[in-house]
């Protein structure tokens, strides 16, 4: 059957409920939904909800054990069946239930199957046929990429899916990358007490951040009794053993990893095939590019926003892009999408947690900003120690020297998730430091940090950040 509505959105992970509800709250669009797993999508399910469950009641533990009088307090471990119950909770065991009164109160229309172009504003689901009077946005978000290595299928190995999701401790389990899901999974389930290898085929933890970053997250991993390898890749797997099968994994290097479990934590790739791209001129597979307006170029009626477009491969990055691209289908000809790339703030939850804005020391030199680091340990405050003795972590602040403004920070150590958004507004509206310097962080807050940063700045530079202020 044929059906008409103003856009047709097809995805309901967080990008594509974003779009659709802006379309139909602020743009009184008729919108239809379009989503063949759970409405909330991989985030909600699979990935970032759950992996936060599993991590915080190790986190809340080493808090308590480095405050005097809490830590005497601390007589027992984790319970790790209450652990998994918590997690199952927050992800509704995987009932998608309680995602739907937010769409109905919306007016938005939903359809459940695989949804597939069909020509220029065509969506086919099943039996319907979808007409978009105004646009089409795609919002099918990524999956894990499974590398092409020999045994891997045979091995049953894990997702992000999977592991997130486990009803049990592997009792020992192995992980290819060290990028976030590797390190944060690594902690979880060491925490909840599985012997964890790590392999890395590159020479450190979490490379795309500040090289202290790896280090000390590396640190925190050692002392739960993480193996880790660098510097050699997975070649082969295979199962055998008698009893339970076991899992052997072999290394280019001629060394083996002996697992229960093996969990392929190498990257994403985009969720764009087989959705009829070829419909309407564009390759099956991959990434769909699009503009800073979101719109495919060539078809101003196709609008790509989250994983599925390859921009910024982050939830709150697509939501971002998923208000832009609704406001430019609401007529908003300015709406560009300018603080989801570089500059896009990102957490690894671990402990110590990382968070990081804009650019790294490395990144600003090879693109030629004049630059300047003030390094500073994170709990140089009066206020870090209240978190407890002997709290980890360094933070950096990079700024540019000829523009007197920051173009990245990052963050280690407990609970700095909390310091980003002041760092992203810093960065993205380029605030001058001569402005920061007026504001004021309250005594005693680990905010004080901000405090320390400037007068630090002043010292290796030689100036001060209130001339001209």
């Amino acid at each position: 059957m044929e059906r008409e509505f103003d856009v047709v959105v097809v995805g309901a992970g967080p990008a594509g409920e974003i779009s659709a509800g802006r379309l139909a709250t602020r743009g009184g669009k008729r919108v239809a939904i379009v989503e063949r797993d759970l409405v909330g999508g991989e985030c909600s399910f699979y990935a970032c909800m759950p992996s936060k469950a599993l991590l915080r009641p190790a986190e809340v533990l080493n808090e308590v054990r480095r405050v005097p009088g809490a830590a005497q307090a601390v007589t027992g471990s984790l319970d790790v069946e209450a652990v998994l119950a918590r997690r199952d909770e927050v992800i509704h065991d995987l009932d998608d239930a309680s995602q739907l009164p937010w769409l109905e109160d919306r007016g938005i229309e939903l359809f459940r199957g695989s949804a597939r172009l069909d020509g220029e504003r065509r969506v086919v689901v099943g039996a319907d046929v979808l007409v978009a009077r105004d646009a089409v946005v795609l919002a099918t978000g990524s999956t894990a990429a499974m590398p092409p290595i020999p045994g891997l299928a045979e091995a049953g190995a894990w997702s992000n899916r999977e592991i997130t999701t486990a009803h049990e401790s592997p009792r020992r389990l192995v992980i290819l990358g060290g990028g976030v899901v590797g390190v944060e999974m690594a902690q979880a389930w060491a925490s909840l007490g599985s012997k964890v290898t790590v392999i890395e085929a590159l020479d450190s933890l979490l490379v795309n951040e500040e090289p202290f970053v790896g280090e000390e997250v590396g640190r925190a991993l050692l002392e739960l009794g993480v193996d880790q390898r660098f510097g050699t890749k997975a070649v082969s797997a295979s199962v055998g053993g008698e009893g339970p099968p076991e899992i052997t994994v072999e290394l280019e290097d001629g060394s083996a990893v002996v697992g229960d479990r093996l969990l392929v934590a190498v990257g994403r790739r985009p969720l764009s095939g087989g959705i009829g791209l070829e419909s309407v001129g564009l390759p099956d597979g991959g990434f769909v590019e699009v503009d800073d307006g979101l719109q495919v170029p060539g078809l101003p009626w196709l609008y790509a926003v989250g994983d599925v477009n390859g921009r910024s491969l982050l939830t709150h990055a697509g939501k971002y892009q998923a208000r832009i691209a609704a406001d430019r289908i609401l007529g908003s000809s300015s709406a560009r999408a300018v603080g989801d790339g570089r500059g896009s703030p990102r957490v690894v939850f671990t402990d110590p947690e990382v968070a990081a804005v804009g650019m790294t020391l490395a990144v600003a030199r090879e693109v030629g900003v004049q630059v300047l680091a003030v390094d500073l340990p994170t709990g140089t405050s009066s206020g870090a120690s209240f978190v407890g003795r002997g709290a980890a972590g360094t933070s950096r602040f990079v700024v540019d020297t000829a523009r007197q403004v920051l173009v990245g920070v990052t963050f280690v150590g407990p609970g700095v998730n909390e310091f980003l958004q002041a760092a992203s507004i810093a960065v993205a509206a380029e605030v001058p430091l001569s402005k920061l310097a007026h504001a004021v962080a309250p005594f005693p807050t680990r905010s004080e940090l901000w405090l320390a940063f400037l007068e630090e700045y002043e010292r290796q530079a030689g100036v001060s950040v209130h001339s001209g202020s």
